[in-house]
């Protein structure tokens, strides 16, 4: 199936989803999108998204079981936390709408953390927390997976010279998925960079606008984050 018929089948099935959104809702509780609308290939674009080579080669390989895994735990570190789970978030599971690379501008998660109505600032300090332990709980997973997939690429690269009768099309595309699954790893490291400045600036903002004890802990929690994003060489 060449990228091009992928996409195209991409918006078919995009189309489907939101037909399901008009007709019996798409948000479970608290606004959530219901599981069921995202396939086991939703983050399948995010290898073609980064690829610095052929955007729609004639063959190319199945995603192998840990392919799909470095992608499905790829998305949720450079989707904006402020996105998740909203009912539109299933568009960007597609690769649909803009997909910054590798993330937007650093202030506007604390623009959103502002302009996003809480009933106390306690609240407001609580969605810094629980965005910044969701990463840290993430980070272990997934670069556990990409450790993983890095190391059956190198292997897999050395394999080409051994193989009889390797056509240039199999060693490109072999070529271009490794070259993708690097590109993802890298993505997510900048994208994590990225958002640890992002929070420490809404953290910052807040403790001017509403001072709190709990920010201390908001602090704590940032910097486990940055000492876990370190660990990993980022």
């Amino acid at each position: 199936m060449t990228y091009a018929m992928a996409c195209r089948l991409r918006w078919i099935a995009v189309a489907a989803v939101l037909g399901l959104l008009a007709g019996c809702g798409t948000n479970g509780d608290f606004g959530r999108v219901r599981p069921s609308l995202v396939n086991d290939d939703s983050h399948a674009w995010m290898g073609p998204a980064v690829a610095r080579g052929p955007t729609d080669p004639p063959w190319k390989h199945q995603l192998t079981d840990d392919e799909r895994r470095l992608r499905d735990l790829a998305y949720p570190l450079i989707e904006p936390p402020y996105d998740r789970n909203k009912w539109y978030s299933v568009l960007g599971e597609f690769g649909l709408g803009s997909r910054p690379y590798p993330y937007p501008d650093r202030s506007a998660y604390a623009s959103r953390l502002f302009t996003t109505a809480y009933r106390s600032q306690t609240a407001r300090y609580n969605r810094l927390i629980e965005d910044i332990r969701n990463d840290v709980n993430r980070i272990d997973p997934f670069f556990g997976t990409a450790r993983y997939v890095i190391d059956v690429d190198r292997k897999r690269e050395k394999a080409m010279a051994y193989v009889s009768q390797l056509t240039a099309e199999e060693r490109d595309n072999t070529l271009t998925r490794i070259a993708e699954n690097r590109n993802i790893v890298l993505w997510v490291q900048g994208s994590l960079s990225e958002r640890a400045l992002s929070y420490k600036i809404a953290l910052e903002r807040m403790v001017i606008a509403a001072p709190s004890p709990v920010a201390v802990e908001a602090e704590r929690a940032l910097t486990l984050l940055q000492q876990r994003i370190t660990n990993y060489g980022v």
